[in-house]
């Protein structure tokens, strides 16, 4: 059975170098992305098409929202609040790592509010990035051993979570307690061939499905809770980074897309690289919470 409900559209023509972190918005009805050494803040309304932009001083690795309207940033420095009315800015906690050899990359919210958020070793030398739940007392390491931290998602039930290890071609699940936030050992999901891609950011819709942007595969992939793949879809640019369900019922998939690292030849080809695109999809994706505000200790 299809799970596609129409062709992949363009959502946003942009040439973002690094555009990364959909997330809806639900209070707001947008949509809000970054371009990670843009560095910048985007925001799409989709009613109306209209997008506004905030820049910044530093690589933003992703966003998360608060309950209240104000964003959470991953910013190379550190987690700051933001709030978008206003421009104010107010740090959260600094960066557990040295910034001149790791950033923060994917990051996402929990089903109960808890923010995590992983790293990247920009040399890409070393598995030593790291993935950080963010608590009261600040950023605890609770993963490591990868490359690229990267697709962060959980099974319906919380029960499961998902990351991906971009530079090994690998999806890693863990065991979690949704209670208390603590997971178990690692093992592996997915093993994917170097020549389709590599697994970036994902999503998870209601039927446990983990979508799954392949970085220089140019598609996304949708598997099964076994780990099969049910769906590919084929995209008109090749380096998908990450997608996110959105719009009223959540059927609309938006993946963001990157231009950085292209060759002139190869941007020539690929025109639409850093864009933003969207895809009717028939299963909703499950409902990303806002950041548990006050941070509560997990």
């Amino acid at each position: 059975m299809s799970r596609l409900l129409g062709p992949v559209e363009l959502a946003v023509r942009q040439q973002c170098k690094t555009g990364e972190s959909p997330v809806w918005d639900a209070p707001r009805a947008c949509l809000w992305w970054v371009d990670i050494n843009g560095p910048t803040l985007f925001r799409l309304a989709p009613a109306t098409g209209a997008v506004r932009e905030w820049h910044f001083g530093e690589a933003i690795g992703c966003v998360a929202r608060f309950s209240d309207g104000a964003l959470l940033l991953a910013l190379r420095s550190g987690l700051v609040r933001f709030d978008p009315d206003t421009g104010t800015q107010t740090a959260l906690t600094p960066a557990p790592y040295d910034p001149s050899r790791y950033r923060f990359n994917d990051g996402k919210v929990d089903p109960q509010g808890r923010f995590w958020v992983g790293t990247m070793h920009e040399p890409r030398t070393e598995r030593s990035a790291q993935l950080y739940c963010l608590t009261a007392e600040g950023l605890e390491a609770r993963a490591g051993d990868v490359m690229v931290s990267n697709g962060l998602a959980w099974s319906p039930d919380g029960t499961r979570l998902y990351h991906s290890d971009t530079r090994a071609h690998a999806i890693y699940t863990y065991p979690m307690d949704p209670a208390t936030g603590a997971i178990g050992a690692r093992s592996i999901f997915a093993s994917l061939p170097p020549e389709g891609g590599r697994p970036d950011g994902a999503a998870m819709d209601c039927e446990g499905g983990y979508w799954s942007a392949q970085f220089a595969g140019g598609r996304v992939l949708r598997f099964a809770p076994d780990g099969t793949i049910t769906d590919a879809i084929s995209l008109p640019v090749s380096r998908p980074t990450m997608v996110a369900f959105g719009g009223p019922d959540r059927q609309t998939l938006y993946i963001t897309s990157a231009a950085e690292g292209l060759t002139a030849e190869q941007r020539a080809a690929d025109p639409l690289a850093g864009s933003l695109f969207s895809l009717r999809v028939a299963v909703p994706g499950e409902a990303i919470p806002a950041v548990a505000y006050p941070l509560s200790g997990t």
